[in-house]
Formats: C-alpha cells, structure tokens, sequence
C-alpha cells in the first residue's frame, strides 16, 4: 500500500470544490485505491474539543470523547475521498454504519498519528459498499479504530439483509432536536454536507428537509452513557431513517451482556433512527 504522509491538516475549504467536481465527472468503479494517507504530530485544541462537547452532550473533561478523533481523521478521510482515482463521487454517497474500537482512554495532552484508507468493496442490496478505516496511534501503536461504511447507491445485486420492522420501545429519553444542529455540528466537525445545513439545499438533493449528521447522533447516544463505560470498548451504530430537522425523537437502551444495546426512534412513528451497542473489550 501507498504511504501519503501530510505535515498539515487538509484544507476542508479546498476539498469541498473537488468534491462538486468529482460528482460530475466520476460515475463508480470496481477497485479501490491502495493509498493511505497518514499525518504525525496530531493534537487536540482545547477549545475546539469544548465546542465539539457541548453540541454532541458531553460534559468538559481533558479525556476524549470515542466519537470525537472522528473529527480529527474526518480531514483526511475528504482528502483520500476526493482523490482522483477514488472511483465514486463524494455527493450522493450514504454513511450507513459505523464502528469506533477504543483500546484505552485518549487524553487532551497527547500526541496523535492519524492513518486513513479505503478497503472492503463489495456489493449490497442498493449498490455498493466500502469501507474507510481511521486509526490513531500512540508511539506506533494503535489505540483507536473507527470504520465508517459508506453505501454508493445504483447497481445492486448482493442479498438483502433487512431485519424486518421492529416494535416502537418504550424511551428512557426524548431529543427535542433543534432545527439548526446540523449548522452547529457542521461547524465542530467540518463536515459540511449540504443535506445538514438548510432545507433549501437538503431538497435539492431529495429530502424534505435538512437532516442531522449520523455521527452527531451517534456522539449523542454515546453521551448517555458518559460516567458508565469502560476504557476500552467497541461502539457499534446502523444509521436507519434520517432524523429531519427540527425532531424529536425517542431514545431507549437496555443492558445486553458485558454492554449495553440502544435504539433512536421517530418518537411519532414506529420508524428507527439509529440501532447500536456499546461491548466493553
């Protein structure tokens, strides 16, 4: 595999163009690049890991949230997205799962390599599937794992693997999501799709209104644990139906084993949000 080390943080700014770009000139693929994209030297601003708390639910603390160095690899994961010879448009692709591996707590004072690559394509029901895996290293050693996989619609041929409708739990929570979460979550995280930031642009691309980001939901259950969970574990979300914003939604959980399972409903229907556990290691 293909090292590509960065001395800086990719320019979101400049990313988001190629991404435009490369939705009008990439139509799909049957290879993923073998290239890694690696930065030393990664550290946390205070203030910005403050912002990120607050809007996902966290309380202030010198130890990181398991969802937050998901920002931090965020950067690179654009960058190696937006390549040349990655074979699908970054518009229009669906984060549909996501699991973050947390070997021991990450603190505010250290100091991060940050790797990032593409792997695992393979077909799904609705077209294809891939994965791209973030890790964070301590002294040449890994500590934290997310995989993120993302679904390029069109084309589908693999087994449908639905588990069915599920019956509405009852919730141990209600989200009053507010209507502009997704332009506050945009702004910590730098992920900004125009499908979280204003229903006018979330309809261009066929939702009936803006909608908030998978990992801000996924952070926001997490937050729910805080004070429970273990330093080592794995947090592990399907990303269902999309929460339109402004919502309110019913959050529920329940012991399962060495962790816990959790849901997030529409609190009006009986439609899942998100479906999760948290196993401790």
């Amino acid at each position: 595999m293909a090292v590509k080390e960065l001395h800086e943080s990719p320019s979101l700014s400049s990313l988001y163009p190629k991404a435009l770009l490369g939705s009008l000139r990439k139509s799909g693929g049957s290879t993923l690049p073998s290239t890694e994209f690696v930065r030393e030297g990664v550290v946390v601003d205070p203030a910005h890991l403050a912002a990120y708390n607050q809007v996902c639910g966290f309380r202030l603390d010198d130890v990181l949230p398991a969802t937050y160095p998901h920002i931090l690899a965020f950067p690179l994961q654009m960058a190696l997205m937006t390549e040349a010879d990655f074979p699908f448009p970054l518009l229009g692709m669906v984060h549909v799962a996501n699991r973050i591996t947390q070997h021991r707590q990450l603190r505010l004072d250290e100091s991060f390599t940050l790797r990032v690559r593409a792997e695992d394509l393979r077909p799904h029901e609705k077209g294809k599937q891939f994965d791209v895996v973030s890790e964070l290293l301590v002294n040449d050693s890994p500590v934290w794992t997310d995989v993120s996989t993302y679904l390029r619609r069109g084309g589908g041929s693999g087994e449908k693997t639905s588990r069915g409708q599920l019956s509405q739990p009852s919730p141990n929570a209600i989200w009053h999501v507010p209507g502009d979460i997704g332009r506050r979550y945009a702004e910590v995280s730098g992920d900004r799709n125009p499908i979280h930031l204003h229903p006018i642009t979330a309809k261009a691309f066929g939702f009936p209104a803006a909608i908030a980001h998978g990992m801000w939901t996924k952070a926001h259950a997490l937050a729910a644990f805080e004070g429970r969970l273990p330093e080592a574990f794995t947090v592990d979300v399907k990303f269902k139906q999309p929460v339109l914003l402004p919502a309110k939604a019913a959050f529920t959980s329940w012991s399962e084993g060495e962790g816990w399972a959790f849901e997030l409903w529409n609190a009006r229907k009986p439609k899942p949000h998100l479906e999760g556990s948290v196993v401790a290691l």
